[in-house]
């Protein structure tokens, strides 16, 4: 019985840090597009034929994100804002949306 339960939550584990790792290549296409998008001003393009081919419906997928036309065009609209996902993330761009809201409100 234990080695049972021990081998679902290692199981669980590896599952988990594949999602990351996927989710990680997520984000690294959106940097990428965002890049392409400052050079050549096709980023929100760019992402989106990524998402809707094989390959990148197949990691959104794994990834653990439903790869429907409305992240599609999430995607495209967080690429087009020009904000690099290592910033978009940080706590500090967080605050500063958050007081903008507020400003705003």
């Amino acid at each position: 019985m234990l080695d049972s339960v021990d081998g679902t939550a290692f199981n669980n584990e590896q599952g988990n840090r594949a999602r990351k790792l996927f989710a990680a290549v997520v984000l690294a296409a959106l940097d990428d597009a965002i890049a392409d998008d400052k050079k050549y001003g096709n980023g929100p393009d760019q992402i989106a034929r990524w998402a809707r081919s094989r390959d990148g419906r197949e990691v959104l997928s794994c990834a653990g994100i439903d790869p429907n036309e409305r992240v599609v065009k999430g995607l495209m609209e967080f690429v087009s804002k020009g904000i690099r996902t290592s910033v978009a993330l940080s706590r500090e761009e967080s605050e500063r949306r958050n007081a903008a809201q507020a400003e705003a409100a």
